[in-house]
């Protein structure tokens, strides 16, 4: 059993028009709403045994916030390949990890984020700022996902920061 927990990053701000998209930072909202979901991870018992985000300076302070609040002791790690991505990227940083790790979380953007939840679990959300899905799959082994057959994951939540209780 894999533990798939997709993130999409947190509020980010317009404030700064000098900075490129990839640039841009979390406004006060995201500052506060980062936090909130690691604490309400830890509180759901869902603390990854690895944290992924996109090189965007909103997903990764949006991943280093959750992870520091979750109780995560891990380093994050970063791929350029996953910013602005389509589902294809995020499902190859997936079918490569390591099947020691049973659940991960992954922090990305939209509309990338609601399309491999899509693509993975044949469901259809909205995924806001700072949301998470949280998916589970039947397999052993990473590479299993969109292998040879389709693998379909189950979405179990949906969760937001204020869900917390």
């Amino acid at each position: 059993m894999k533990t798939l927990l997709i993130l999409r990053h947190a509020k980010s701000s317009w404030k700064f028009l000098d900075r490129s998209d990839h640039d841009r930072p979390l406004n006060r909202r995201g500052k506060r709403d980062a936090p909130k979901m690691g604490r309400l991870l830890k509180e759901k018992e869902l603390v990854p045994d690895l944290v992924i985000s996109s090189t965007a300076i909103r997903a990764k302070d949006t991943a280093s916030a959750v992870a520091k609040h979750s109780g995560y002791k891990g380093k994050n790690t970063k791929f350029e390949s996953l910013y602005a991505a389509e589902p294809a990227a995020y499902i190859t940083v997936l079918r490569d990890l390591a099947d020691t790790y049973q659940q991960v979380l992954i922090v990305g953007h939209n509309p990338g984020v609601e399309e491999l939840i899509e693509t993975l679990t044949g469901e259809i959300h909205i995924i806001p700022t700072c949301t998470l899905a949280h998916i589970e799959f039947d397999i052993e082994k990473w590479s299993a996902i969109l292998g040879q057959r389709t693998v379909r994951g189950r979405l179990i939540e949906i969760l937001r920061p204020d869900d917390s209780e």
